[in-house]
Protein backbone atom coordinates (compact mmCIF):
# COMPACT_ATOMS: atom_id res chain seq x y z
CA UNK A 1 0.00 0.00 0.00
CA UNK A 2 1.48 3.10 -1.13
CA UNK A 3 0.46 6.31 1.33
CA UNK A 4 2.07 10.06 0.52
CA UNK A 5 3.81 9.88 4.37
CA UNK A 6 5.86 6.61 2.86
CA UNK A 7 7.23 9.06 -0.12
CA UNK A 8 11.26 9.31 0.16
CA UNK A 9 12.54 12.80 0.46
CA UNK A 10 14.17 13.39 -2.86
CA UNK A 11 16.78 15.17 -4.73
CA UNK A 12 14.70 18.25 -6.02
CA UNK A 13 12.49 21.09 -4.92
CA UNK A 14 9.51 20.51 -3.00
CA UNK A 15 6.67 21.10 -5.58
CA UNK A 16 2.83 21.49 -5.16
CA UNK A 17 1.06 18.52 -6.07
CA UNK A 18 -2.39 17.30 -5.64
CA UNK A 19 -2.54 14.07 -3.62
CA UNK A 20 -5.64 12.13 -2.30
CA UNK A 21 -6.32 8.93 -0.50
CA UNK A 22 -8.07 5.99 -2.22
CA UNK A 23 -9.44 3.24 -0.60
CA UNK A 24 -6.34 1.03 -0.67
CA UNK A 25 -3.67 3.42 -1.78
CA UNK A 26 -2.83 7.40 -2.07
CA UNK A 27 -3.32 9.29 -5.89
CA UNK A 28 -1.61 11.32 -7.04
CA UNK A 29 -2.52 13.65 -10.12
CA UNK A 30 -0.29 14.20 -12.81
CA UNK A 31 0.71 17.74 -13.74
CA UNK A 32 0.58 16.78 -17.38
CA UNK A 33 -2.47 14.60 -17.76
CA UNK A 34 -4.87 16.24 -15.12
CA UNK A 35 -5.71 12.40 -13.77
CA UNK A 36 -5.23 10.54 -10.81
CA UNK A 37 -2.99 7.80 -10.58
CA UNK A 38 -1.92 5.27 -8.28
CA UNK A 39 1.25 7.33 -6.04
CA UNK A 40 3.51 4.62 -7.21
CA UNK A 41 7.30 5.70 -6.19
CA UNK A 42 8.37 6.11 -9.53
CA UNK A 43 5.23 8.35 -10.41
CA UNK A 44 6.63 10.22 -6.97
CA UNK A 45 9.91 10.74 -8.90
CA UNK A 46 8.48 11.70 -12.37
CA UNK A 47 5.50 14.39 -10.84
CA UNK A 48 8.74 15.71 -8.81
CA UNK A 49 10.86 16.01 -12.02
CA UNK A 50 8.08 17.68 -14.30
CA UNK A 51 7.34 20.33 -11.98
CA UNK A 52 11.57 20.67 -11.43
CA UNK A 53 11.64 20.59 -15.39
CA UNK A 54 8.78 23.37 -15.94
CA UNK A 55 9.31 25.94 -12.70
CA UNK A 56 13.18 25.58 -12.66
CA UNK A 57 14.54 25.07 -16.45
CA UNK A 58 11.57 26.78 -17.91
CA UNK A 59 9.79 23.18 -19.99
CA UNK A 60 7.00 24.17 -20.94
CA UNK A 61 4.08 21.54 -19.80
CA UNK A 62 2.41 21.43 -22.96
CA UNK A 63 5.14 20.41 -24.45
CA UNK A 64 6.03 17.30 -22.44
CA UNK A 65 4.57 13.79 -23.16
CA UNK A 66 4.42 11.25 -20.22
CA UNK A 67 4.63 7.20 -20.88
CA UNK A 68 5.43 8.22 -24.76
CA UNK A 69 4.68 5.27 -26.86
CA UNK A 70 7.03 4.21 -29.25
CA UNK A 71 7.88 0.79 -30.86
CA UNK A 72 11.21 -0.50 -30.67
CA UNK A 73 11.49 -3.72 -32.95
CA UNK A 74 7.76 -4.39 -32.85
CA UNK A 75 7.60 -4.00 -29.46
CA UNK A 76 5.55 -1.24 -28.24
CA UNK A 77 7.40 0.85 -25.40
CA UNK A 78 6.58 3.70 -23.39
CA UNK A 79 9.14 6.78 -22.56
CA UNK A 80 8.39 7.74 -18.77
CA UNK A 81 8.73 11.26 -20.18
CA UNK A 82 9.55 13.02 -23.16
CA UNK A 83 10.37 16.88 -23.81
CA UNK A 84 9.71 18.83 -26.95
CA UNK A 85 10.96 22.42 -28.01
CA UNK A 86 8.69 24.61 -30.44
CA UNK A 87 9.22 22.94 -33.41
CA UNK A 88 7.85 19.84 -32.17
CA UNK A 89 11.26 18.34 -31.93
CA UNK A 90 12.08 15.80 -28.61
CA UNK A 91 14.85 17.32 -26.45
CA UNK A 92 15.27 15.57 -23.94
CA UNK A 93 13.92 11.67 -22.91
CA UNK A 94 14.26 11.13 -19.16
CA UNK A 95 13.76 7.70 -17.65
CA UNK A 96 12.11 7.73 -13.88
CA UNK A 97 13.35 5.10 -11.42
CA UNK A 98 12.17 4.50 -7.60
CA UNK A 99 13.90 6.18 -5.45
CA UNK A 100 15.67 2.92 -3.93
CA UNK A 101 16.31 1.62 -7.61
CA UNK A 102 19.79 2.64 -8.19
CA UNK A 103 20.82 4.35 -11.50
CA UNK A 104 23.16 1.38 -13.26
CA UNK A 105 24.14 1.19 -16.56
CA UNK A 106 20.56 -1.09 -17.58
CA UNK A 107 19.27 2.25 -16.86
CA UNK A 108 21.50 4.17 -19.53
CA UNK A 109 21.01 1.03 -22.27
CA UNK A 110 16.88 1.15 -21.72
CA UNK A 111 16.51 4.87 -22.12
CA UNK A 112 19.51 4.24 -25.44
CA UNK A 113 17.20 1.82 -26.53
CA UNK A 114 14.40 4.20 -26.82
CA UNK A 115 16.72 6.92 -28.31
CA UNK A 116 16.69 4.55 -31.07
CA UNK A 117 13.56 5.50 -32.29
CA UNK A 118 13.30 8.98 -31.00
CA UNK A 119 16.80 10.25 -31.45
CA UNK A 120 16.88 12.77 -28.96
CA UNK A 121 19.70 15.00 -28.06
CA UNK A 122 19.25 14.56 -24.43
CA UNK A 123 18.60 11.78 -21.97
CA UNK A 124 18.33 12.46 -18.30
CA UNK A 125 18.01 9.15 -15.93
CA UNK A 126 16.69 9.91 -12.29
CA UNK A 127 15.53 7.89 -9.43
CA UNK A 128 14.87 11.51 -7.40
CA UNK A 129 18.17 11.62 -5.94
CA UNK A 130 20.67 11.14 -8.17
CA UNK A 131 20.55 12.69 -11.69
CA UNK A 132 22.50 11.81 -14.94
CA UNK A 133 22.12 13.51 -18.05
CA UNK A 134 23.68 12.82 -21.58
CA UNK A 135 24.23 14.45 -24.40
CA UNK A 136 24.04 11.69 -27.53
CA UNK A 137 25.14 12.77 -31.16
CA UNK A 138 25.53 10.02 -33.88
CA UNK A 139 28.60 11.37 -34.74
CA UNK A 140 30.48 11.81 -31.39
CA UNK A 141 30.70 9.75 -28.13
CA UNK A 142 27.99 10.29 -25.01
CA UNK A 143 29.10 13.12 -23.07
CA UNK A 144 27.91 13.23 -19.46
CA UNK A 145 26.83 16.92 -18.59
CA UNK A 146 27.18 18.12 -15.25
CA UNK A 147 23.69 19.18 -15.06
CA UNK A 148 20.09 18.84 -16.61
CA UNK A 149 19.92 21.36 -19.50
CA UNK A 150 17.60 23.95 -19.47
CA UNK A 151 14.93 24.34 -22.11
CA UNK A 152 15.91 26.28 -25.53
CA UNK A 153 13.13 27.58 -27.67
Amino acid sequence: MSRIADQTELNFPRPTLLARSAENHDEIQCLIRRKWLKLEPEEWVRQHLIAYLSTCLGYPMGLMAVEHRLKLNDVEKRADLVCYNNNGQPVLLAECKAPNIKLSQDTLDQAARYNLVLNVPNLLLTNGNQHYAVRTDINSPVKVLKSIPPFEQ
